[in-house]
């Protein structure tokens, strides 16, 4: 894998959005493979498509690429509001790349946060354009990845080194075990894996998850029983070998 970005793309384009568009699109396109079966080559959509960029034609997963020349903040700029819903309620939502690169054209970072990672408590709605702008009303979107749990944020470069490909499939592999289809049933279980993550030791115990109360409450303000929630998350993420029990109230991160 070559981390150089084609430099001589960018000779033609003034706007910096078009230069990072079109070099981490090359990049991509030369470089990657599926991340989710392993394929070798991705395939790019016609320009302009509204939802995805690249798709692999051997399991027909869809990818979104955002790319950003410098880190990549937790908060990732994407569009309207209320298109990125629907998508995530639906089954066109396609999965994530984020790419970071260098001032030498280098790319940094490259990740893949599968559409299945994706909950109404990650999306962000910005305040409507105001009168004087041109879409006046418009009322767009950012995405906040620090609200993805660790597992869902899978690594193809890091730090300028490239993970095992082997080893990029099997974290997805993994992840595939808690897919949920149902929007409200995902978010519980991945706001939960979240608060696990944040737990800095590999021992935990449900008290400790219990400490995330609060919080969980805030993102479903329906649900009057979440401590009951939380014990049947944590059975959930048992049965799919994120966390074993160890000894009653406590558990175990895999």
């Amino acid at each position: 894998m070559d981390l150089k970005l084609n430099i001589d793309l960018a000779q033609v384009y003034s706007s910096k959005s078009q230069i990072a568009r079109v070099l981490s699109e090359d990049w991509v396109k030369k470089n990657s493979f599926c991340p989710c079966c392993g394929h070798f080559r991705l395939n790019d959509f016609e320009n302009n498509r509204p939802v995805a960029d690249f798709y692999c034609d051997n399991c027909k997963e869809e990818f979104e690429l955002k790319s950003k020349n410098g880190i990549f903040s937790n908060i990732i700029p994407d569009g309207a509001y209320s298109s990125m819903m629907e998508r995530i309620n639906s089954d066109q939502n396609p999965n994530f790349f984020l790419l970071t690169y260098s001032k030498e054209l280098s790319v940094n970072n490259f990740l893949l946060i599968p559409n299945h990672f994706f909950t109404p408590s990650i999306i962000q709605k910005r305040k409507p354009l105001s009168e004087n702008a041109r879409r006046a009303g418009w009322i767009g979107c950012n995405i906040d990845i620090s609200n993805v749990p660790k597992s869902g944020k899978i690594f193809i470069v890091k730090n300028q080194k490239e993970i095992d490909k082997q080893d990029v499939v099997a974290n997805y592999s993994r992840t595939k075990t808690i897919k949920i289809a149902n929007i409200e049933s995902r978010g519980w279980l991945m706001d939960v894996l979240h608060c696990i993550d944040k737990i800095n030791t590999v021992d935990f115990s449900l008290n400790q998850v219990y400490q995330f109360e609060k919080e969980l409450k805030l993102k479903h303000p329906n649900n009057k029983f979440v401590k009951d929630k939380i014990r049947q998350q944590l059975q959930l993420l048992r049965d799919k070998g994120f966390v074993d029990f160890t000894t009653r109230g406590n558990y175990r991160k895999i």
